[in-house]
């Protein structure tokens, strides 16, 4: 089982999410969520409209778009993986969301396991993501990613394979109020 960047988001959300799901396999049954299907529809339109100048604007070399990437803990399809003049790389995701000056953790959390993935299959440096919020007219939000960010998402997927094969059951999160809106809060001993 490879992980993907969703995985690493629910675990840094709550570790308990692992166990639920992948261990004793009670699903989320996320994808009947209205936005989760609006974002994968504007996904692909995205992937088959030219947007040459938010290219232009960031720098832009080379271009791979709909790239899947793998390696030993982590897969995951990016929309655009490009290639800097100053020849680092960036991941550039669209999302189907409109920007308010504030970027989520969920949205960074995805960059960085991105960064990672592009840097062991491309064999480039990832310094910075970028995000496309189509709901602001296609906004362009760059997020700098540090090493450290890279060791988070990496740490977190080494501690998830611990909880899975394992059959670990992790302490809860510390944030009370995500267990407010949790699948999980009926059957989730405190």
């Amino acid at each position: 089982m490879t992980l993907t960047p969703s995985h690493i988001i629910e675990y840094l959300y709550c570790p308990r999410f692992t166990y639920f799901e992948y261990v004793i396999a009670i699903p989320q049954y996320e994808d009947r969520h209205f936005k989760v299907q609006k974002g994968r529809e504007i996904h692909n339109q995205k992937l088959e409209q030219n947007k040459e100048y938010l290219r232009r604007r960031i720098g832009a070399v080379e271009r791979y778009n709909d790239q899947y990437l793998t390696n030993e803990f982590l897969r995951g399809r990016i929309d655009e993986v490009l290639k800097l003049k100053d020849g680092t790389m960036t991941p550039l995701d669209y999302k189907f969301a409109a920007y308010d000056d504030k970027v989520f953790e969920t949205y960074k959390t995805q960059l960085y396991c991105y960064a990672w993935l592009i840097e062991e299959n491309f064999h480039c440096k990832v310094n910075k993501g970028y995000l496309v919020y189509t709901r602001s007219n296609n906004k362009l939000v760059e997020v700098a990613i540090q090493d450290s960010d890279k060791h988070l998402v990496k740490e977190a997927s080494r501690e998830i394979y611990q909880i899975i094969e394992n059959n670990y059951y992790p302490k809860a999160t510390k944030s009370k109020m995500r267990c407010v809106t949790c699948t999980y809060r009926n059957i989730c001993t405190k």
